[in-house]
């Protein structure tokens, strides 16, 4: 299991920007598939941006594909959403995730159930 922690949250008017870190601990000696979640209020956690264990793949949801990258630096265990042209829909709790159980080199994962370690999340307020 890998500890996740994230950060870099907060209130931005739209049109803005916001990188969200997520500083993994403990056994982070592999790399893993990552991903981006997030969950409004009165609404299901949905699936944002996925980045393969390999690093060279990544998926989006339509809704933010354009506006975010996802990136990690396996130096430092950390992963990161950059966050453009922000919009109040994109108002939610935050979640990183990670994948230790073994899978495909290549694959990306889109579902909740597919990733076994998740972050406490953090706030994105997106004003009008």
């Amino acid at each position: 299991q890998v500890q996740l922690v994230e950060s870099g949250g907060g209130l931005v008017q739209a049109g803005g920007s916001l990188r969200l870190s997520c500083a993994g601990s403990g056994r982070t000696s592999s790399n893993y598939a990552m991903g981006w979640f997030r969950q409004a209020p009165g609404k299901e956690r949905e699936f944002v941006a996925a980045l393969s264990q390999s690093g060279a793949y990544t998926d989006y949801a339509d809704s933010v594909k354009g506006r975010f990258t996802i990136s990690r630096d396996n130096t430092k265990k950390m992963a990161y959403l950059q966050m453009n042209t922000l919009k109040p829909e994109d108002t939610a709790v935050y979640y990183c995730a990670a994948r230790a159980t073994s899978g495909g080199l290549h694959t990306l994962y889109t579902k909740n159930y597919q990733y076994d370690s998740w972050g406490q999340g953090t706030q994105v307020t997106v004003a009008s």
